[in-house]
Formats: structure tokens, sequence, C-alpha cells
């Protein structure tokens, strides 16, 4: 089997703890790949001796059996862009780690005993997450594990755009906006908590649409997991649709931006976060 490893970029601890899964991966017969990034830092940290393992663009890491992230929840979800349906396993350097349930004196021992496993078994032991797919005529963006966002060319005075958000074919709100937000309940502790949306837990079936900026002052909604959700943004120059930050589509309004769950959820490997623990660390 293939253990992909995808660690955070200029992180001394990352490389670290990379550099020792390797050493261990090599003793049950596993081959490891890494992403380019990480390839580069390896080859260069002090207390790296044996030759650095494959490596491969984090696009490709869904040839791997089990993909290891390590870093925050913002290289869990480089990480898992390039996963596709492989099983990830997080292990947490970042602050709170909402994504990644693994302490790092843990990280060694817990990925041995999922990579033993799936040698003994042929699989990992999972949990399915939601991811969102956003498209218009003519594009589609890489599914996202925590949010969809769709706003005007900028945000505040002077900028955002009239949207109209449309829930299973029914009118929900319109009106002005600096933007609208799509969350899973997972990224319901990321940006949306932060353009005042709910906490939702991780085990709700359900998407989070919160406005960002909206004059209407249209409360959040919780709506069903397989809702269709479509935003028509005009009255703007230019607009914007971004897939977890980090993927983006440049459109010209009039547009209209679907909003659904994505045929191909992510899989969870390793043991479950504990949410309550998780909460207590943005205190």
């Amino acid at each position: 089997m293939t253990v992909g490893i995808v660690a955070q970029r200029d992180n001394d601890r990352a490389m670290s703890l990379a550099s020792t899964l390797c050493d261990r991966l090599r003793a049950t017969s596993a081959a490891v790949v890494v992403d380019e990034t990480t390839a580069g830092a390896l080859g260069d940290h002090d207390a790296w001796e044996a030759a650095v393992p494959d490596s491969a663009p984090v696009d490709e890491m869904s040839a791997c059996d089990l993909v290891v992230s390590i870093g925050g929840d913002g290289t869990f979800l480089y990480a898992a862009r390039g996963a596709g349906s492989t099983p990830i396993l997080g292990v947490n350097l970042g602050e709170v780690g909402f994504l990644n349930a693994i302490a790092p004196e843990e990280a060694v021992e817990t990925v041995v005993a999922e990579v033993e496993h799936i040698q003994k078994t042929g699989s990992a032991r999972t949990r399915a997450k939601p991811r969102l797919q956003a498209s218009g005529d003519d594009w589609e963006l890489s599914p996202a594990l925590n949010e969809v966002v769709v706003q005007g060319e900028r945000r505040g005075h002077g900028g955002g755009a009239t949207l109209d958000v449309y829930i299973d074919d029914s009118l929900y709100t319109s009106g002005h906006a600096d933007g609208v937000l799509v969350a899973t309940p997972t990224g319901s502790t990321a940006y949306n908590l932060s353009e005042r949306g709910p906490l939702v837990h991780p085990d709700v079936a359900g998407l989070i649409i919160t406005g960002m900026a909206d004059e209407m002052g249209t409360p959040p909604l919780v709506v069903d997991v397989d809702s269709e959700i479509v935003v028509e943004l005009r009255d703007a120059d230019s607009g914007v649709v971004v897939s977890d930050g980090r993927v983006r589509e440049d459109v010209v309004p009039p547009e209209r931006i679907t909003v659904s769950r994505a045929s191909e959820p992510v899989r969870l490997a390793g043991p479950p976060l504990d949410f309550f623990t998780a909460l207590d660390k943005l205190a």
C-alpha cells in the first residue's frame, strides 16, 4: 500500500514528524509519497538522513491508500482537495484543529496502526463528511469541505452585490449584501462562525446559509443536506466564487451559481474528533 504525507510548509515540527513517520512506515512495508513542497523541505531538514521518499503533486494524492495531513486546518483542506475519496488522517499542529483529530505525540502510533489495519483488512476505518460543489453555466469548482462563498468584487462600502438566494426553487432572501456563505457542519466553525453564522454539530445532516453584511438582516438558515441552493448575483461589475478559501472563479454578473452536496464526500480516518473539547479552544 501507499501512504501520502502532506506537511505544513515552513513548520519545522511538521517536517520532524514527517521524517519520523516516513522511517516508521518503511518498517511496515508501506510505500511513502510526499507532496512536492514537503519533499523539498525534507531534503533540507537537519534530522533527515535517509533518502527523501517519492514526491507527487498534491492533486495526485488520490492514488494513495491513505493520506496523512500534518499541520493546521489549512493544511488539511489543502491535502483533502487532492485526496478525493482516499481516507485522510489529520495530525493537529494548529491552535484549534477542528479537522485534525490526532495530537502530535500520538501521531506516529496512530498512523502505523491504521496502516496495519488497512494491510490486514483491505480498507480503512472511516467516517464520511459532506462536501459542497459550486458550479455555473460553464465552470465548476473543486469540492469544498468547509464552505463556498459568493460575493461581489470587494467587501465594504461601495462593494457587494444584489443577491437572490433560492433553496430548492423557493426564494429565501433577496437584497444587497457583501456576499453569501454556504457551509457544511464541518465548516460551521470556520469562516461561517466569523460571519456570525451558527455552530452546527458535525453529525447534523444539514447545510448552513449565512449572509455577509446582509442589509436585509436575514438570519442564517440550516437546510437539509440534499438541498440545492442557487445564488443569483447581479448589480455589480464583477463577482467571485471561492471554494474553501483557496480555489476561486471570477464571474461577470448577472451570474447564477448552484451549490449542492458533492457526489464524493471526504473520508476521515483515525479516531473521531471531540467536538466540544475543540470548542473550548475557541474561548
